[in-house]
């Protein structure tokens, strides 16, 4: 059966590439992690792309591959944190998909994030205060983006799976 696209919001390690790639499985759809893909087609790193083209150039190149990414069916699209944050692509998502917030607790964040070093916007910020600022300032935008939110606190990956599919079939 074809679905329309999952697109998976929210901060960084609320669990956006561990969800979808289990929802692949559950629903078998294909799978596209915008980070990834920006950066296989990059040949650099996002902290790279961030210190020689600038964020912006980063922001363009988001907007780019979700115009793309519309014109598919049947896909799930693991978005990078900060995409939503832009009006423009908030537009594209809902026009390519199901827009699938997940949320987690600033705590839960940091305790998933604390050992990665890959995510230029905490390099010196891995703590609970500046992640819940973050997450104040970020949330409005997330919440205005989606259709749907999960919360991913202290839940197995299959469960909050479960719970998006049954929100997606009502």
């Amino acid at each position: 059966m074809d679905r329309k696209n999952i697109l998976l919001i929210g901060f960084m390690g609320t669990g956006k590439s561990t969800v979808s790639a289990k929802l692949k499985k559950m629903l078998d759809m294909k799978e596209v992690d915008t980070d990834a893909l920006i950066v296989s087609r990059e040949g650099m790193s996002i902290s790279d792309i961030f210190a020689t083209k600038g964020e912006e150039a980063f922001r363009n190149m988001e907007t780019a591959l979700l115009g793309e990414l519309k014109e598919e069916k049947n896909l799930i699209v693991s978005c990078g944190g900060g995409m939503a944050l832009r009006d423009a692509n908030a537009a594209i998502m809902k026009e390519a998909g199901t827009v699938v917030w997940l949320t987690a607790k600033p705590e839960t964040i940091l305790e998933r994030v604390k050992n990665d070093d890959s995510r230029p916007l905490l390099r010196g910020n891995k703590n609970v205060e500046f992640i819940a600022d973050l997450l104040n300032k970020r949330s409005p935008k997330y919440e205005a983006a989606s259709d749907i939110a999960v919360a991913t606190d202290g839940r197995p990956v299959r469960e909050i799976c479960e719970e998006i599919i049954e929100k997606l079939d009502k």
